[in-house]
């Protein structure tokens, strides 16, 4: 078994990165930014300036703003200052009402709200919002996490960022496959068994997504007689159709609070539904299904580690192999099991790009999550793509690696491209 020193490392790692957001992470990012910057200025601002990396830019442009009915960066950041409290970290909106949206938008037509593209750096999460009124004003940067205030700004190329937050008082313990199947399945119940909280957030929000008509109803069409007729009543179509409509609910402005991962609420939704389908129709135990959750956000925190928290990789394809490794354990893996799994996964999923938060994100999440099932059955089967087959190595931890080196250093010019043709569209 693991020490409880090393336990306890991985317990606060999990606590920092699986924890509540209500709406995109990108925009409330920016709201929480603007919220502290407001707080230090003391004062309702008469002016906002807010300077951006391009992949919070590109990941907020098309997303909903939950309780709003609208999209975008300008709402977010007009409410963060208005109603926005810092201490509710990614939930920092959820004390919107009807009156404070009406001020919000009276906020934006007066034109007090400016946003810039940052230049000039290697930190792909920044946000530095100054709030001024009259000849007072006050800054505030985060970089490096949504919720890990910097002390000043950037003017410089950086890497990487050192926080400042007091509630991280060592380095994030270095993951690896083994060690997090190690802990995920040994780890005493009592203390891991607050993951079970991903499922209360994130089924909740599978839920409540079937009240109202979210994005692209992905979720509620999976489950409409037509689409049964082609995929079936089973627990294939079950897993797709719950987790699609999770991220409908959120990509769509629902005020629907769900458990993030790594700092984005669909990864949160993508780790954790699948898993929590497949227990619930495959009868397995609680003490199972508290593993197999474990199972699956840890990894998904693993890969992150050596990804970056934005990166031109879409997070689909991490956290789905998040849900693959969790159902394989269901299934009855073990670690070896796990490990194909892993395999076949980055042998299909590796390339698909991000091209920002909005409500087409079901569609990949959909994508994803249909190639965990299927990774999981090839496993089982002991089925695997070996290491003569594309970046699939041998040894897993180097498959994983292979896949993050492509996604952070090589897809660089993607992520460029993408944000030029996003922010060049007539519409």
């Amino acid at each position: 078994m693991i020490d409880q020193e090393t336990r306890n490392r991985i317990i606060a790692l999990i606590h920092e990165e699986v924890v509540p957001a209500i709406g995109c992470t990108e925009p409330m990012c920016v709201a929480l930014c603007t919220a502290r910057a407001t707080e230090l200025l003391g004062q309702r601002p008469e002016r906002i300036d807010a300077w951006l990396s391009g992949n919070i830019i590109k990941n907020a442009m098309g997303v909903g703003i939950p309780g709003t009915g609208m999209t975008g960066l300008p709402i977010a950041m007009a409410l963060g200052a208005l109603i926005g409290k810092s201490e509710y970290q990614l939930e920092v909106l959820k004390d919107l009402t009807p009156e404070a949206l009406e001020d919000g938008k009276r906020y934006l037509e007066e034109g007090r709200i400016h946003i810039y593209l940052k230049e000039h750096i290697t930190e792909k999460l920044y946000a530095e919002v100054t709030c001024h009124a009259g000849d007072r004003q006050a800054t505030a940067v985060i970089a490096g996490g949504h919720t890990r205030f910097i002390e000043q700004p950037i003017n410089q190329p950086i890497s990487p960022i050192s926080p400042i937050n007091p509630t991280s008082p060592t380095s994030p313990i270095p993951l690896n496959m083994r060690l997090v199947y190690d802990f995920a399945t040994t780890a005493p119940l009592d203390e891991i068994s607050f993951i079970e909280e991903a499922r209360h957030y994130n089924m909740n929000a599978a839920r409540e997504a079937l009240k109202g008509n979210y994005g692209h109803n992905l979720g509620k069409t999976i489950d409409r007689p037509l689409s049964k007729g082609i995929f079936g009543n089973s627990i294939y179509s079950h897993i797709i159709a719950r987790t699609a409509s999770a991220c409908d609910a959120r990509m769509g402005g629902a005020m629907i609070p769900v458990m993030s991962n790594s700092g984005s609420g669909n990864q949160g939704i993508c780790a954790t539904n699948p898993v929590c389908v497949y227990a619930k129709e495959n009868e397995n135990t609680r003490e199972e299904l508290i593993r197999a959750l474990m199972l699956s956000h840890l990894t998904a925190i693993y890969i992150k580690q050596s990804l970056g928290k934005l990166s031109a990789l879409c997070g689909c394809v991490v956290a789905s192999i998040g849900s693959s490794v969790g159902i394989t354990y269901l299934m009855g893996g073990d670690y070896e099991h796990v490990c194909r799994s892993v395999k076949n996964m980055i042998a299909n999923l590796t390339g698909m790009i991000c091209d920002g938060a909005k409500p087409s994100c079901s569609l990949k999440i959909t994508s994803g999550v249909s190639t965990a099932v299927l990774s999981a059955l090839l496993s089982m089967e002991g089925k695997c793509v070996s290491s003569n087959e594309g970046i699939v190595d041998e040894c897993v931890d180097r498959s994983i690696h292979n896949l993050t080196s492509i996604g952070a250093n090589g897809m660089g010019p993607t992520d460029d491209m993408v944000l030029s043709i996003m922010t060049g569209k007539s519409c």
